[in-house]
């Protein structure tokens, strides 16, 4: 095809010199011209027009040319070309060069190669005139479009090789299927190459196809699955409109009938026969009955039941959905001597039926079952089939747990027996009476080491020994709260030097070998004895945990490492069960976010980094404190001793000391430093020897002392307590603590307050204190002492 355009140049050149390529524009243009033409026409007046240089429209190129040539495109040319071979014409854009070539001189156009338009379908390449000898372009660079005019080469495509589907049986005509899609490459705007329609090849009758939209429905009506289940159908598609000359496609769809219930169960026979013995347990199966159903899946499903009627009360019938069976059990204990055949109905159901197929008939049908019942020797029967006994933990031994029972089923009625199969009591924890089944213990019960025994008890008629049965028993021990709560682990507890009060060092919990049935619940408490701690303090989480917290801020490992924590621990189940248990926490160095690092008391000497100096001025403090405490011994032997009190009026100037007199009668090992942490060692109710009794203040308790309380920490309180006691002796007096252990049961035997007695004292109460005393009653109580 060979086409090109030299059109004149009007005045507007600047403003057309650009390639239209719409149809519209190029109305206008045309528009344009004829009314600049009707002006002139109009106003009686000649134009002169000046000729344009080109104008283009867009080219068309026909895609996969097989011709022997290039395919020529078109021509470039401009007014202002005399032929004279001046003006040069360039050609770029979209495959210049390659793709399209440009004749320099003639402007002649040519495709180089073969196009497809599905790669690229339109090109866009911008047209040049230029003088040879200056250069100059004669006309402004155009702009035009090559566009590739599409040819049907390309066949349809299906998106699927293969489509698989479904459909319901008994669909009626018309019902969709599925629907199938085909593509084609090429241009759709252009022809009918892109335009396909639907046909179906194989799968007649039974389907068809929509021709324009690839739906594929049904075409018969009540399609059986039971008859045929699977079709394979072949769809084509083709291009141009399924004309002849059009490209196609095929796929295949492979369909598949679902089952709808729309078929009754059917039983092969009408009557059935079975057997049983008179002594068949309470569920045996007797014999299965099964009824044919043509569908599958759910719709298969059945549900068998007995009809009222005659031994509907013996039997029952249960569906094994498995194989959608019906099997015959009995229901209730047979007897030989009373009736010997029964005859029941049997119904068979569907149990999804379909409300549109309810018009074939009833989805149900019914047999006939015979059982026939068999004479024979039974064994003894017990009166249940298992046994579950329940018995506490502290029964005694011989206690009587519970019973079995069982009887011969023979209209001979035997006497039976009953024994314990030892095979499941080893170790012979319980026994049975043989007559009567009573289960008794043999031994003790623990819980805690057996929860559950299982034996079985064996009965035997006694007259045919052959004759016996089994039964399990299970025996069941009930929990008694018979251990103590105990600490769960043992606790590696410490505190540090730098812990302030109030602080949580340790969280305790406990086990507990017994399972009350409500759960376990554990408190926790100081015990009774140290019922205040200074330095530590049990809080109840209630939660079965407790915490240790610090009562004081500061601790020092030089005074006391080691504390001894006593912690009383008790349930709450009947009997109620407590135990103590006893942390030990160390003291121990610490940094500043509580991390230990050491507990040892030798590492603290080594980190107080004492020097030489400091060691030697301690040795010498101690020599002279030795040395003065041997100057005071001295002088202290050489002291006359005086009345420990000169005047009952006058009790400023007096010095009060107690020296050592020994412990009384509880003083086992004297001048034990011990002694100074008991805290019973005050006598706060005893009345001072010292002051007057008129001016005897109320005594104040002070706070008990704890064991934990160093010696110093001892001293200190002692002297804080006679410092602030208005009864004390005045501020000139020495008042000397030293523990002298608790009174005789005897009181004081000394005469020294005898001197001021008004009267004589009288010593008859000595009889009454045994034989130790005999030898004081015989020299003060009585007349004759009187009179010695």
């Amino acid at each position: 095809m060979r086409t090109y355009h030299c059109l004149p140049l009007i005045i507007w050149t600047c403003i057309l010199h650009t390639v239209d390529n719409s149809p519209l524009q190029a109305k206008a243009n045309s528009h344009l011209l004829r009314k600049m033409a009707n002006l002139t026409k109009d106003d009686g007046k000649m134009l002169h027009r000046t000729k344009r240089g080109w104008m283009w429209n867009q080219f068309f190129l026909l895609e996969e040319y097989t011709g022997t040539d290039t395919q020529y495109v078109g021509k470039l040319h401009t007014d202002q070309d005399k032929g004279d071979g001046n003006l040069k014409y360039i050609l770029t854009g979209d495959g210049a060069g390659n793709l399209f070539v440009i004749d320099e001189n003639t402007g002649d156009i040519h495709a180089a190669k073969k196009l497809d338009r599905e790669e690229k379908s339109l090109y866009i390449l911008r047209a040049k005139a230029i003088d040879r000898k200056t250069g100059r372009q004669v006309e402004p660079e155009s702009e035009f479009i090559i566009k590739i005019h599409d040819i049907n080469d390309n066949e349809p495509k299906f998106t699927k090789d293969l489509y698989t589907a479904t459909v319901p049986e008994m669909s009626g005509v018309g019902t969709s299927v599925i629907q199938v899609t085909a593509t084609d490459a090429d241009d759709a705007n252009y022809g009918n190459s892109a335009k396909v329609v639907y046909s179906i090849l194989q799968g007649q009758p039974y389907f068809s196809v929509d021709p324009e939209s690839g739906i594929i429905k049904t075409a018969l009506p009540d399609m059986s699955r039971e008859n045929r289940e699977k079709y394979q159908v072949v769809i084509q598609a083709k291009d141009m409109g399924g004309q002849m000359g059009g490209l196609s496609g095929t796929t295949t769809v492979n369909i598949t009938l679902t089952d709808v219930n729309n078929n009754p169960p059917r039983f092969p026979q009408s009557t059935y026969q079975f057997n049983s013995l008179e002594s068949a347990p309470l569920g045996t199966h007797l014999g299965r009955i099964k009824a044919n159903d043509l569908d599958t899946g759910e719709n298969a499903e059945l549900e068998y039941s007995i009809s009222e009627g005659e031994g509907s009360d013996m039997f029952d019938v249960i569906t094994d959905k498995d194989t959608q069976e019906g099997i015959i059990t009995v229901k209730q204990n047979l007897d030989f001597e009373k009736k010997m055949l029964y005859t029941i109905r049997v119904d068979a159901s569907n149990t999804h039926p379909d409300p549109r197929f309810l018009h074939l008939g009833p989805f149900k049908d019914s047999a006939m079952v015979k059982i026939t019942v068999e004479d024979v020797d039974e064994p003894p029967v017990f009166s249940k089939l298992s046994y579950l006994m329940e018995v506490d933990e502290d029964v005694k031994e011989g206690s009587i747990i519970g019973q079995v029972t069982a009887y011969d089923p023979d209209s001979m009625n035997n006497i039976i027996k009953y024994s314990v199969d030892r095979h499941t009591d080893m170790e012979r924890v319980f026994s049975i009476h043989s007559e009567n089944g009573s289960i008794f213990t043999l031994k003790p019960l623990d819980r805690e080491s057996s929860p559950w025994h299982n034996i079985t008890i064996t009965a035997t008629e006694i007259n045919n020994p052959k004759q016996s049965s089994q039964i399990p028993v299970f025996i069941r021990i009930l929990d008694i709260n018979d251990h103590a709560p105990e600490f769960a682990m043992y606790y590696e507890t410490f505190v540090c030097e730098n812990a302030k009060s109030g602080q949580l060092i340790q969280t305790i919990s406990v086990m507990d070998k017994d399972d009350p049935p409500r759960g376990h619940k554990f408190f926790f408490e100081a015990v009774p004895e140290f019922p205040l701690n200074p330095n530590f303090t049990i809080v109840d989480n209630k939660d079965n945990t407790a915490g240790i917290i610090t009562q004081k801020d500061g601790y020092s490992r030089s005074k006391m490492n080691t504390y001894l924590l006593p912690v009383l621990i008790f349930d709450n189940d009947y009997p109620i069960q407590s135990s103590t248990g006893t942390l030990t926490i160390r003291v121990c160095a610490c940094d500043s976010q509580g991390n230990m690092q050491s507990c040892n008391a030798e590492a603290l000497m080594l980190a107080a980094g004492l020097s030489t100096g400091a060691l030697i001025a301690i040795l010498l403090c101690v020599v002279i404190l030795l040395t003065l405490i041997v100057l005071f011994a001295a002088l202290k032997r050489q002291r006359k001793k005086e009345p420990l009190i000169i005047s009952k009026d006058d009790v400023r100037d007096n010095i009060v000391t107690y020296n050592d007199e020994g412990g009384g009668e509880e003083d086992t090992q004297a001048f034990d430093i011990g002694t100074l942490r008991n805290p019973e060692a005050r006598e706060d109710s005893k009345l001072r020897r010292d002051v007057m009794p008129e001016t005897i203040f109320q005594i104040r308790r002070t706070v008990p002392l704890w064991e934990n309380i160093d010696v110093q920490d001892f001293i200190h309180r002692r002297l804080k307590e006679n410092d602030s006691d208005p009864s004390a002796p005045p501020y000139d007096s020495l008042a000397t603590y030293a523990y002298e252990g608790n009174d005789s049961v005897a009181n004081s035997l000394s005469s020294l307050e005898s001197l001021t007695a008004d009267c004589n004292q009288d010593y008859d109460y000595l009889s009454d204190w045994g034989p130790r005393f005999k030898k004081l009653a015989d020299l003060y109580g009585g007349d004759d002492s009187d009179r010695d």
